[in-house]
């Protein structure tokens, strides 16, 4: 009987099949990218039960979510790129699985050939058999020899039977091999055709698990970014609460008398020994227009236009008018209209910054009446909607300032930044700090008009530096300690011992966060309405953490990032050895735990000795 020859193209196919469940095994075996996470709780982390910006218990879920995204992340980050290596494999199976769904189709249109030859051959067959078995009877030898005369003709004619029936026999041998090989190949075809759909289909149905997986994973961190940025700006929201109980001016007019900075000239608190203070440079809002430091580039001999280019980011400038209302609420359309007027006797009714900075012809006045302009035409719609009076908006008096102001504002009459043809919303506030921000850098929504920077007259490489070149440097919020107590006589100065609570707190948080809710500051009621631990207890739970306290810090050093005037580490020393911290949280616990209102209240800050 005749088989098919090896590697022939049936068998051929039949390896590659072989080779694609092997493949299958190894690469399609159940995947699951869902990591091990942690999840807060959602009660427990909605922003609306937050009401403190230093809430442990808020710095606790933001620190849960944070810490979720990144398991997340690093878990299903190297399995993207497994993913993709699959993906690969699977379009390589696919390619082998469609060329083998070729190689059986090709192979059913040769066994149909096949089949309609076997037909014509089957009447072959039983021609070739029946002649078989008459030559099977006839080729007896005693017939021949009784039939023939001669010896000659008897061998002749013997020779011919022989080779007559032989050739009947291969005959009938080879057709019916190849009918048994086809009956084989059919089977064996349709077999193929069942393995290759349950291949394929699994193939598919592999493919949609791994691109599923993903989602998955990437729908879980964008839910938990949205409920960090949800936390985040509560967070914000209640930091400026927090902020305004500080009194902080954040317009150059209402600055007058500035801050006590309990360092220049120094003030006693009271007690003696060693003491520290954090000082911040600059007010909260660092974007857009500073005043103070318009006031020291006109100082420095810039024009109005100059001076507006270093803050914005605009095409021209073009002449508008509007209706503008003014309401009595805290925003805009809020309230009742209590002003309608003209854009320009609008601006003229603006109280921003001080009459007398008249250098280089009124410059920063010229500027802060652009500025003035554009912003409440941005911010209105052109005037369609009402805006308030309060430095919620921008500072508004029934009566006009008069004076020089007046004549700044004529000066410009009209004259609004626009950036695509659109008024920019050209928010400003009274000091920087040395530094200006973009709105995107104080995490406002990104702007193309805002700009970040060093607002100086040369580079920045220190705080002396910094104390000498800023333009806002003559401000009275330059740089101060924000808060007091009344028992220290008003000032902001921290013993060492206390300053060494502070630290003992962030060590604590860091080493074990479960603890966080207990850390908020020893003179306020705990906002998650447990016990706060004091200074002995926060050092009783480090030594059962080994973890040495601090008793008592003996000095602090500021690293900073002077390009953009951000602090990025702080290092202490004391009895407990030495400790350092990144800046934002050092400043985020020094915060929570700080006595009295006391607050660092921006990413700048430096640590002052007496």
């Amino acid at each position: 009987m005749k088989f098919p020859k090896e590697g022939s193209t049936f068998q051929g196919l039949g390896s590659k099949v072989v080779m694609i469940i092997i493949l299958v095994a190894l690469f399609l075996s159940p995947v699951t990218l869902n990591p091990v996470l942690l999840h807060a709780d959602d009660n427990q982390c909605d922003p609306s039960r937050f009401s403190d910006p230093n809430d442990p218990a808020l710095l606790k879920c933001m620190a849960d979510f944070n810490k979720s995204l990144q398991l997340s992340i690093n878990a299903t980050k190297p399995l993207e790129g497994q993913l993709e290596s699959l993906k690969r494999q699977l379009n390589a199976l696919r390619a082998s699985l469609q060329n083998i769904a070729a190689g059986i189709a090709q192979k059913e249109i040769d066994l149909k050939v096949r089949e309609d030859k076997l037909v014509e051959e089957n009447v072959l067959l039983a021609s070739r058999v029946r002649s078989y078995y008459i030559n099977s009877y006839l080729n007896d030898p005693l017939t021949i020899i009784l039939s023939h005369s001669g010896s000659g003709d008897m061998l002749r004619d013997l020779a011919y039977r022989q080779a007559a029936t032989a050739e009947d026999q291969r005959v009938i041998t080879q057709i019916t091999a190849d009918m048994i090989d086809l009956l084989n190949q059919k089977d064996q075809l349709e077999k193929d055709k069942a393995a290759t759909a349950a291949l394929q289909a699994e193939v598919d149905k592999n493919a949609t698990f791994l691109d599923g997986e993903i989602k998955k994973a990437k729908v879980y961190q964008a839910d938990l970014t949205n409920q960090i940025a949800q936390l985040s700006a509560k967070q914000q929201e209640l930091l400026a609460e927090k902020l305004g109980s500080l009194n902080i001016p954040l317009y150059a007019y209402s600055t007058k008398g500035g801050c006590s900075s309990d360092i220049s000239p120094y003030k006693d608190p009271g007690f003696g020994g060693t003491k520290f203070a954090l000082f911040t440079y600059g007010v909260p809002n660092r974007v857009g227009l500073n005043q103070y430091g318009a006031w020291g580039r006109a100082k420095a001999g810039q024009s109005s236009d100059t001076i507006l280019h270093a803050y914005y980011n605009f095409d021209s400038y073009q002449n508008m008018s509007a209706t503008i209302k003014v309401n009595d609420g805290n925003g805009y359309n809020t309230g009742n209209v209590i002003w309608t007027g003209s854009l320009e006797d609008y601006v003229k009714r603006i109280w921003e910054v001080p009459d007398s900075w008249t250098d280089n012809d009124l410059a920063a006045l010229k500027a802060q009446a652009i500025a003035a302009r554009s912003f409440v035409m941005a911010e209105t719609g052109n005037g369609a909607m009402s805006i308030c009076a309060t430095q919620s908006c921008q500072v508004f008096q029934t009566n006009p300032k008069g004076g020089n102001w007046d004549v700044a504002v004529n000066a410009t009459a009209g004259q609004v930044m626009v950036q695509g043809g659109q008024p920019i919303t050209a928010w400003f506030s009274s000091t920087h700090g040395g530094y200006i921000y973009s709105s995107a850098d104080i995490g406002w929504k990104s702007t193309s008009f805002t700009k970040r920077g060093q607002d100086s007259n040369s580079s920045v490489g220190s705080f002396s530096d910094l104390q000498s070149k800023a333009y806002d440097k003559d401000s009275p919020w330059f740089y101060c300690d924000w808060g007091g107590r009344s028992a220290d006589n008003g000032t902001a100065w921290l013993k060492p011992e206390e300053l060494a609570d502070i630290v003992n707190v962030l060590m604590l948080a860091k080493a074990d966060s479960s603890t966080q809710e207990h850390l908020s500051q020893v003179d306020k009621p705990n906002p998650d309405g447990v016990d706060t631990w004091d200074a002995d207890r926060v050092k009783q739970e480090l030594r059962s953490r080994g973890i040495t306290p601090f008793n008592s810090i003996s000095d602090g050093l500021v690293s900073a990032d002077f390009g953009n005037g951000i602090t990025t580490n702080v290092s202490f020393s004391g009895d407990g050895g030495s400790q350092s911290f990144s800046g934002s949280d050092f400043k985020n616990y020094f915060n929570l735990r700080a006595p009295s209102n006391i607050n660092i209240v921006g990413p700048l800050y430096n640590i002052e000795k007496r």
